[in-house]
């Protein structure tokens, strides 16, 4: 075998450890740590290549004609630190085929719906989706003469209502962004394939670790790997995984954008991806400790965590997932965004930031009003969006009990 050749999918046995029979938090230290890839190291070094050389004309040849991970070609096709990470990350999600790697979760969400859709036809979109992917479709692919619906989170089956003959896909988050409603997702699956209709999901919250989205009949599952694979707030990542029907269709789409990611940051989401189990677990311990605190409190109207018995859809969660993760939301009784601003400013152990899925605790005043067209949000005050980080949850609570205090008195005097 020349520089150019690969290795097949059925080599994964070649796996150190690896293997579809071992449980998630041994998946999570092996997977793509392939001898042919990490040499006599734990793990794969970082390849920084534009140019891939071939042998001879016949190796360059055959190098061309096979396009698939684990064969060299070019730059852009990827190496084995990237090779390496979309293996990892399709172990994650048992019945996958394949992941395709983007630079942003953004930019995986956009390449997954192109890759699916058409001039012409309509997708259904959960209300509560992140912002950017309900701005994708409403300036992106509505040029592009895609019609997108939005439809009731909690709809479950019933979703088969809402489905024409235009239909090509649903986009589901579960949980939704900011409202934290979880979707029946194997009731909304069901009634797409009766239809011949491409499901995809958001699966960022549970990072397809907590929930697998293509085990619960899901043909697309995205991740914002920004957050909880890399889980250090220092790279930028998305990741596309699916089943065998869509995988040519998902790689070929991402191929002729362009899209790829430095092998730099490929190492640094695969180190990440190492303590996914220790780390996720920890932030479930701790989110789930704080939102019940929160709960009790006498400032919060409601807290908006799946675990959470009165959160919408906590009996999916319960049925679906095996976990849940460090962000939540929770929502003030009364107030205003005086009261907020002094609520968040004042906190010491909580940034500001968009992000969300690092080692750091985060505080965000939120607003879902907006981004609703199908549903309508109601709330008894100010809505505040919490990442649990790994600081010491007494620590956290101490913060957040003064932030209160800072709430309560800045709401009285108004």
């Amino acid at each position: 075998m020349g520089r150019a050749g690969g290795y097949r999918k059925s080599d994964r046995s070649r796996v150190r450890g690896g293997g579809s029979d071992k449980k998630p938090a041994t998946r999570l230290v092996t997977g793509g740590r392939r001898k042919e890839w990490t040499g006599a190291v734990v793990n794969p070094p970082v390849w920084r290549a534009s140019t891939h050389l071939y042998d001879s004309v016949a190796d360059m040849r055959a190098g061309k004609a096979s396009n698939e991970d684990g064969r060299f070609f070019y730059g852009r096709r990827g190496s084995p630190t990237q090779w390496a990470l979309a293996e990892a990350l399709t172990e994650l999600e048992p019945g996958a085929h394949g992941t395709m790697l983007f630079p942003s979760g953004v930019s995986a969400i956009a390449c997954a719906l192109l890759a699916v859709l058409r001039p012409g036809d309509v997708l259904l979109m959960a209300d509560s989706s992140y912002d950017p992917t309900r701005s994708y479709a409403e300036a992106f692919l509505k040029k592009w003469g895609v019609e997108t619906r939005y439809y009731d989170p909690l709809i479950g089956a019933g979703i088969a209502d809402l489905i024409c003959e235009r239909t090509r896909a649903i986009m589901m988050e579960s949980p939704g962004s900011l409202t934290f409603e979880i979707q029946d997702v194997p009731a909304i699956c069901a009634a797409a394939k009766d239809r011949g209709v491409t499901t995809l999901l958001d699966n960022t919250w549970a990072a397809s670790y907590f929930f697998r989205g293509i085990e619960h009949g899901v043909d697309i599952t995205i991740l914002a790997g920004t957050k909880y694979i890399v889980g250090h707030s220092d790279v930028m990542l998305g990741s596309v995984t699916c089943t065998e029907k869509y995988w040519q269709r998902v790689r070929r789409t991402a191929q002729q954008l362009g899209q790829v990611i430095a092998p730099d940051d490929a190492y640094l989401a695969l180190r990440g991806l190492r303590t996914l189990d220790v780390r996720m677990r920890q932030h479930q311990d701790s989110a789930l400790k704080i939102a019940r605190w929160l709960a009790g409190q006498p400032r919060v109207a409601r807290v908006l965590h799946p675990a959470l018995p009165d959160c919408p859809g906590h009996a999916i969660w319960r049925r679906d997932f095996s976990g849940s993760a460090g962000l939540f939301s929770f929502v003030m009784d009364g107030g205003d965004a005086d009261a907020v601003a002094a609520f968040v400013d004042g906190l010491a152990l909580f940034g500001i930031g968009y992000s969300w899925g690092g080692y750091e605790s985060l505080a965000l005043p939120v607003d879902p009003t907006p981004d609703r067209s199908a549903t309508e949000w109601k709330a008894e005050g100010p809505v505040i969006r919490l990442n649990i980080g790994l600081e010491d949850c007494a620590d956290l609570m101490a913060d957040l009990a003064k932030g209160l205090e800072r709430y309560e008195k800045t709401a009285c005097k108004r």
